[in-house]
């Protein structure tokens, strides 16, 4: 029999060991391939140690190397919603890139649904909102999954593309202060937190705040934005949005803001149709071939 104390340590011991395992979790491929477009789960990691993010990969044919074009999905201050959540897809979205010669990666951010963990993106209160810490927090788990994919031997290393909606778009214009040879292009729709305040259309908790973190990150920016909003988003109206991206370039950032169409009932949500993304065709495509010659090249 082991003396107390030593049994003390070894239970710790192991309970340490329990803690290590489970923040180093086996990353990368979790299946095989499948349909549409070699459609397959992965595991990529996450700022949070313990809980690796749970993503969907699709691409073309061939070996590649492939440019990485990274989904940054929606999110909401909700606990039971974002618990809910279903894996993020944006098949119709993925499609389009991956008929340009794009991988496409999907995460699932921490503290939502499979992924699970803590919600590291917490922008707090309506009236004391910290909008620019949330939008660090989303750029940074879209920066930790980008950087192992750039390590994965189908992925070229450079000139990867971020495209994010909603609160992945705020973390978009977050993470515009990469560097442009690894970051290539970021194309976001309807970035912006606080939409939908007290689940009311047209409400946007604490609005200057979120244009005082639009300049924020807009000073720090060296890649260009495609900022897109649709005509009837009834959580960031173009009016607003507009104001947003004025900020940004106002405080040194570049960006191209533009109103798309309406969409069916709520324009926010037109990246995730095969509508709205043809909506949205021409000012991709603009978006993507305004990247170098080098980057812009198919592989």
């Amino acid at each position: 029999m082991h003396p107390p104390n030593l049994l003390f340590a070894l239970v710790f011991v192991a309970a340490l060991g329990v803690e290590a395992a489970s923040a180093q979790p086996g990353l990368g491929a979790q299946g095989t391939e499948g349909e549409p477009h070699r459609r397959q789960q992965w595991l990529v990691p996450a700022p949070d140690p313990v809980a690796a993010a749970h993503a969907v990969l699709f691409r073309p044919s061939g070996e590649g190397p492939f440019p990485l074009a990274l989904i940054a999905h929606a999110s909401t201050q909700n606990v039971l919603r974002r618990a809910q959540m279903p894996q993020p897809e944006y098949r119709a979205l993925a499609a389009w890139l991956v008929d340009r010669g794009f991988a496409v990666l999907v995460p699932e951010r921490p503290g939502h649904g499979a992924t699970g963990g803590k919600y590291l993106e917490d922008q707090g209160g309506c009236d004391e909102a910290d909008y620019a810490k949330a939008g660090r927090a989303t750029a940074d788990a879209i920066a930790t999954a980008a950087e192992f994919m750039r390590r994965q031997s189908f992925i070229r290393p450079d000139g990867a593309v971020v495209i994010g909606h909603s609160a992945g778009a705020w973390g978009g214009l977050a993470l515009a202060g990469e560097d442009p040879k690894s970051l290539s292009a970021i194309i976001a729709f309807a970035p912006g937190r606080g939409g939908h305040a007290n689940d009311l259309p047209n409400r946007v908790c604490a609005p200057h705040t979120l244009t005082a973190a639009a300049g924020e990150f807009g000073r720090a920016a060296r890649v260009k934005v495609t900022w897109l909003v649709g005509a009837n988003d009834s959580y960031f109206s173009p009016a607003l949005s507009r104001q947003l991206a004025d900020a940004f370039r106002n405080a040194g950032g570049r960006a191209d803001f533009h109103v798309l169409p309406a969409h069916g009932s709520e324009g926010h949500w037109l990246v995730e149709s095969e509508d709205g993304v043809k909506l949205a065709a021409g000012e991709l495509d603009r978006a993507l071939k305004a990247r170098s010659p080098n980057q812009a090249k198919k592989p």
